[in-house]
């Protein structure tokens, strides 16, 4: 198990990133949620199996059809292991 949180930057924001991005995870079998933030850009926190993480943030840089992703920051977040989310939530 790991945690990533990521940032993903483009028009991702008004397309449906978040609903597809939490549909996706859930396929997945992840846990965590997704955000807008007020620059812009999307917040992930994602929490699951290695393989699992590799292909929703492959998912991640391509996103929905009407995204245009331009970059998409990874960093591991061991805080979040220690109290894992229940589900995946957009917020």
């Amino acid at each position: 198990m790991k945690a990533h949180r990521c940032w993903v930057s483009g028009r991702v924001q008004g397309v449906f990133y978040r609903a597809l991005a939490a549909q996706r995870a859930t396929e997945l079998g992840l846990s965590g949620y997704v955000r807008n933030l007020p620059d812009g850009r999307v917040e992930v926190l994602a929490v699951g199996p290695i393989e699992a993480l590799r292909q929703f943030t492959d998912w991640l840089a391509i996103g929905p059809s009407a995204a245009r992703v331009i970059e998409v920051r990874i960093e591991e977040d061991a805080a979040a292991l220690a109290d894992p989310p229940q589900g995946f939530a957009v917020r």
